[in-house]
């Protein structure tokens, strides 16, 4: 494998697969379930699966946290998934319903909603609370990915 590959986790699975950098935009499917890596929408992301999306993956994670009676939240959603589909595969977006995952939610002191939570590597290196636009989300996105 090329040293410029990527370990990315499959949306559907969460196995993990090795894709060389310059392969992203030749629609890599996973080598275990063999559905495509990249969706064009966000992944739902539970607590198991979320360490393999935020802490073993090359790629930057975007996760929108959020509520199911969260009215803003119910507007951003449109949004986030339009991003989506702009940002993969540079980013993989997600989505953890705050009220099915509460241990993450407390992990990362999620205390408005929605919020955007940018990780690289593991770590949290952006936020962003309130509902935005799918032009504010892509802009806010590629400025903190590469910072």
């Amino acid at each position: 494998m090329p040293a410029d590959a990527l370990t990315l986790p499959c949306p559907h699975c969460h196995a993990l697969n090795r894709v060389p950098a310059a392969r992203l935009g030749e629609h890599p499917s996973c080598g275990k379930c063999h559905q495509p890596l990249f969706m064009g929408h966000p992944v739902v992301l539970d607590a198991t699966s979320f360490g393999a999306h935020a802490g073993r993956s090359d790629l930057p994670l975007l996760v929108d946290f959020w509520a199911p009676w969260c009215g803003p939240c119910k507007m951003m959603a449109p949004a986030f998934e339009e991003a989506a589909r702009t940002l993969e595969p540079q980013l993989r977006l997600a989505k953890v319903n705050t009220e099915e995952v509460q241990d993450l939610a407390a992990r990362f002191a999620i205390r408005s909603i929605p919020t955007m939570v940018l990780f690289r590597g593991g770590r949290e290196v952006a936020r962003q609370s309130g509902a935005m636009s799918a032009a504010g989300i892509v802009q806010w996105a590629r400025a903190h990915a590469q910072a």
